[in-house]
């Protein structure tokens, strides 16, 4: 996980995982959408997942 995916999760959390899916960014939009710190956790959670 480069730093730059890490600043990019920070400040737009469903952009950071678009290579990861259409599952994954639809997750991270709607906790997005719910609130700022879901969506940073769950886009951090899922780049630092080694399965993808």
């Amino acid at each position: 996980m480069s730093i730059w995916r890490v600043l990019l999760s920070i400040l737009f959390p469903p952009l950071a995982v678009i290579d990861r899916g259409c599952g994954s960014i639809l997750i991270v939009l709607i906790l997005t959408l719910c609130g700022w710190i879901p969506g940073v956790i769950a886009a951090l959670i899922i780049l630092n997942n080694p399965k993808n």
